[in-house]
């Protein structure tokens, strides 16, 4: 028979072991995402790649579009998961709207009406510019559809020119010339 103080020595070792344990266990995790707000978009990463709207907030060139989805209340909406194709307007073919046109849309009262107009710019799925073909109708968040055209490197989407793609962790945004006006 084992002497009393040899089982003591032994349990000593998972004695310590289960302290160390129990104290990394109710330590704070380190790299917690920042919560600033509610929504998805509250989510604060900068590791990651960006998604779709992200994107377009990176880009002085889309500070008008950006204050449009801000306005509307879809911020939250296009930055969950997707995948979403979105064609983003510049600023320059926001300015190309009669004047007056992007102030109104920005009213509380023509919300409605400024959603249509987003979501018609939006694509569930991923459709890069590539594989885009000549006369391919693809139907938008809105209901509507566009028609895209294709001769050689240049794709339009209802007219509007296809000037660059960038991809985001959640889809694809393709940047255009035109603001797309549902019918």
């Amino acid at each position: 028979m084992k002497p009393k103080s040899f089982h003591l020595l032994l349990l000593i070792p998972v004695w310590l072991l289960l302290c160390s344990c129990t104290q990394q266990a109710s330590s704070p995790p380190s790299a917690e995402p920042e919560i600033v707000g509610d929504g998805q978009s509250a989510v604060q990463d900068s590791e990651s790649q960006k998604n779709v709207v992200q994107v377009a907030m990176g880009s002085t060139d889309h500070s008008t579009l950006v204050t449009a989805v801000k306005a509307a209340e879809l911020v939250d909406a296009l930055s969950n998961a997707g995948p979403f194709t979105v064609f983003a307007p510049l600023n320059e073919a926001f300015n190309k709207l009669p004047e007056g046109t992007v102030e109104g849309l920005l009213k509380s009262e023509q919300k409605e009406q400024l959603q249509d107009i987003l979501q018609y710019h939006v694509a569930l799925g991923v459709y890069k510019k590539e594989n885009l073909r000549d006369g391919q109708v693809l139907g938008m968040v809105n209901g509507g559809n566009v028609t895209f055209g294709v001769s050689g490197d240049k794709v339009t989407i209802n007219g509007a020119i296809i000037i660059a793609s960038v991809p985001a962790s959640n889809g694809v945004v393709h940047i255009i010339d035109t603001v797309l006006l549902p019918k």
